[in-house]
């Protein structure tokens, strides 16, 4: 039996526990929806979605405003009790359904095949084992399930790139919960074996100069309809 918002938030999900870094994304998320426009690129990125959602890495919540009314219930996943705290409160304030639940990416505490579509947002840059995480989200989606996802990522010219390895390689995952900057999300997509859909990349801010973490994109992928992981073939 699934958990309910906001229970069990002792145990085996303290394994990801940040306070200081949960504080200050939370302060800064919220100041980002306007500042930068990231409400603008949540509101887009989840238009038209319909049916039963599971969002993983719900931080603290500041998706489930922009869900319509055509989805019937959200599971959100997110492992961090600071975080999770804020996404019960969000959820309280949704026009949908939202369950706030303990997990991890990959290790989703879900039945097989439950979701008609999924939700990562700001997420696979922090997860411990992207492949693993990703194969987890296959399993949760129907087959021709829909992911939505706003990432950010590696870019810019040679010295961007080579900056942003540094920085994972050194101090930035430990002063940011674990987050990494020099990932390929939408790479990392099609080697799990989605179905790449249109996508877009993006500067975030738009204006002023770029930082390390201003590369992210923006799109739409599907577990295919035939499932060859699920089949064997």
């Amino acid at each position: 039996m699934q958990p309910r918002s906001g229970r069990s938030t002792r145990g085996q999900w303290d394994a990801v526990h940040h306070p200081l870094f949960a504080r200050c994304y939370a302060r800064l998320s919220v100041a980002a929806e306007t500042r930068t426009g990231v409400a603008g690129v949540r509101r887009r990125l989840l238009g038209g979605l319909s049916g039963r959602v599971i969002e993983v890495g719900a931080g603290n919540g500041l998706n489930f405003a922009h869900c319509p009314g055509a989805v019937s219930e959200i599971v959100a996943v997110e492992p961090e009790r600071e975080l999770r705290a804020l996404a019960v409160e969000a959820a309280l304030r949704a026009r949908v359904p939202v369950d706030v639940v303990p997990g991890v990416a990959e290790a989703l505490p879900v039945r097989s095949e439950a979701f008609d579509a999924a939700v990562l947002s700001l997420v696979l840059c922090s997860v411990r084992d992207v492949p693993r995480a990703l194969a987890e989200l296959r399993r949760v989606l129907r087959p021709g399930g829909e992911v939505r996802f706003f990432e950010h990522g590696r870019g810019g010219g040679r010295v961007m790139r080579l900056a942003q390895r540094a920085l994972d390689r050194t101090v930035w995952p430990p002063l940011t919960g674990g987050c990494h900057v020099a990932r390929d999300p939408v790479g990392a997509l099609r080697e799990a074996g989605f179905e790449l859909g249109p996508y877009r990349r993006v500067l975030m801010p738009d204006r002023g100069p770029a930082l390390p973490t201003s590369y992210c994109v923006t799109g739409t992928a599907w577990r295919p309809p035939v499932d060859a992981a699920a089949t064997g073939s």
